[in-house]
């Protein structure tokens, strides 16, 4: 037997790579690229080790070129989900059984497969299957993933040491048992890592897991699936289940076996699900513990001591990368009137640099959003800005989705503060100003703080110290990830734990131990090496 305890080092961050042209890592990528968009996968779900195919099946497309189709996924049944619960519940004991070290070793060798292996191939399908650029690929699909599963290695460890005091003649003790019962992820098309970080950070800590991956998503999850698969985990562990939400969702919560629910989507959603799960508690073996990352309006909000340059550098990242289709994107911007000319003029001199197009060509910035339903519901954003008197489009503002779904970067002008653009999340390339007077930066962080239901990510740009640090307490509970002269976007795991308050979920800060703790459910042993053999106290004796 191997008693060893073994402790996991603090690790290094997977360095990014450039992709510059000449790089073997270009040549690589584009070489997978070609491969992978001349071939259609078959994909199908995978249940306790097991590949089932049901005949009912759906296209994965390119959002930037949505006739060309990439694969047909299967789609999950009532009785396949069945099947996925008693595969999760068959696997629990064996799994949990697993020393720390033994579940460690299979974490650390996915990310080794993917930081060596399968680098390209997972950055290819993120790419083609969900519409990301090289560089928002790279930082998602591989060094994001590669991070969550090599620090949550390290966090596990420290975990696991954390033990009570013990007095003399007495042994206490924790067990970090996982969760009675099987996790649900649910993950989103977005972020390929927090595809990988919502199933491997709970069984890591010795549950089993059902995976509903986002239909937009499927290409790049299934093959993260693969690699799990490769990497040796155990069959049941994870199981992978494509297909509609409400089927899948519905037998899940009904099962007495559910034992958490592990969620990155909207508000709307989450806040059903929770609805779901209290209405079914009576009939759980334990309260099911709920962590989930919501919605985001996020903020830029901009003193007159600002750097113009950094301002319109990080308004044009922060809003535009990935199409805005981040959580945390950069969504509302509070600039001064002393400012605004200044950075107008900045960000329209970059926006009229930037490409937009296919991601087979690199030198496109910006890409294409998701699928129609998501380009017709920021195109409608952009129509009542072009419509309504409150507002005005200054950059941008045209969308196509005859071959791929293409929204411009756009800029508008609120002159009103609650305008909707302002207020609502839009998930997409939009970016609303609001201009105020420069002696109205007190009233302005009021403004910010009130504004939205969510309090996801910001950024405070000033030179002055004094500035930074009295607006940051204004804004305590407005963003729970804040960021002083930076986008408020590009949380790096082990450096900016990541997650928001309010309606932006349960703020268990993934890419961290606060995390890994939720999906365990600890045990206190008290050893007596001495046991008492009678009752009476030295209090009962008489004087």
């Amino acid at each position: 037997m191997n008693n060893a305890i073994y402790s996991f080092a603090y690790p290094q961050n997977e360095p990014v790579k450039s992709y510059a042209p000449g790089s073997p890592e270009r040549a690589e990528l584009k070489k997978e690229l070609e491969r992978m968009a001349g071939e259609i996968l078959d994909i199908p779900l995978v249940i306790g080790g097991k590949e089932i195919r049901t005949g009912n099946t759906s296209p994965v497309v390119m959002p930037h070129d949505h006739g060309h189709v990439l694969a047909n996924y299967h789609k999950a049944g009532a009785e396949e989900v069945k099947m996925a619960i008693d595969a999760a519940v068959k696997a629990h004991k064996a799994w949990e059984s697993f020393s720390q070290v033994e579940r460690t070793a299979i974490t650390l060798k996915i990310a080794e497969l993917i930081a060596k292996k399968y680098r390209a191939r997972l950055n290819a399908a993120t790419m083609l299957g969900q519409s990301k650029n090289a560089f928002q690929a790279e930082i998602d699909s591989a060094c994001e993933t590669i991070d969550f599963l090599r620090f949550n290695a390290h966090y596990a460890s420290n975990i696991y040491k954390e033990q009570p005091h013990s007095e003399p003649g007495v042994i206490n003790r924790l067990e970090y048992r996982p969760l009675e019962g099987f996790v649900f992820s649910l993950t989103p098309f977005n972020f390929t890592a927090i595809a990988a970080n919502l199933n491997m950070s709970p069984a890591l800590m010795g549950n089993t897991a059902i995976w509903k991956p986002a239909s937009t998503a499927i290409l790049s999850n299934y093959v993260l699936m693969e690699i799990f698969r490769e990497a040796g985990l155990p069959d049941g562990v994870v199981n992978f289940v494509p297909g509609a939400g409400s089927v899948i969702g519905n037998a899940i919560f009904a099962d007495k076996n559910f034992a958490g629910l592990h969620f990155t989507g909207s508000s709307v959603t989450f806040n059903r699900l929770w609805l779901n799960i209290a209405q079914n508690l009576k009939n759980y073996k334990s309260y099911p513990r709920i962590v989930g990352e919501t919605g985001g309006k996020d903020f830029i909000v901009v003193h007159e001591s600002a750097n113009v340059d950094e301002v319109a550098t990080a308004m044009v990242r922060g809003a535009f990368e990935y199409q805005g289709q981040k959580c945390s994107a950069a969504s509302r911007t509070y600039l001064p009137k002393s400012l605004w000319p200044a950075v107008k003029n900045r960000v329209g001199e970059m926006l009229s640099e930037i490409k937009m197009g296919d991601v087979r060509d690199f030198s496109n910035f910006v890409n294409a959003v998701i699928d129609e339903t998501s380009f017709d519901n920021i195109m409608n954003y952009i129509d009542k800005a072009k419509n309504s008197p409150d507002a005005e489009i200054v950059f941008g503002g045209k969308g196509d989705k005859s071959r791929g779904y293409f929204v411009e970067p756009t800029v508008i002008l609120a002159r009103d503060p609650h305008f909707i653009t302002m207020e609502e999340e839009i998930f997409g390339p939009v970016l609303t100003v609001f201009v105020y007077d420069d002696n109205k930066w007190e009233e302005t962080l009021r403004l910010v703080d009130e504004t939205s239901p969510y309090g996801l990510t910001g950024a405070i740009f000033s030179k002055d110290r004094y500035v930074l640090e009295k607006a940051a307490q204004t804004l305590k509970y407005s963003a729970g990830n804040l960021y002083f002269n930076d986008k408020p976007t590009g949380a790096v795991v082990g450096q900016q734990p990541f997650g928001g308050s309010r309606q932006s979920g349960t703020n268990d800060k993934a890419g961290s131990h606060l995390n890994l703790i939720r999906w365990t459910n600890p045990r206190t042993i008290k050893e007596n090496l001495l046991a008492p053999a009678n009752y009476p106290y030295p209090f009962l004796q008489k004087d």
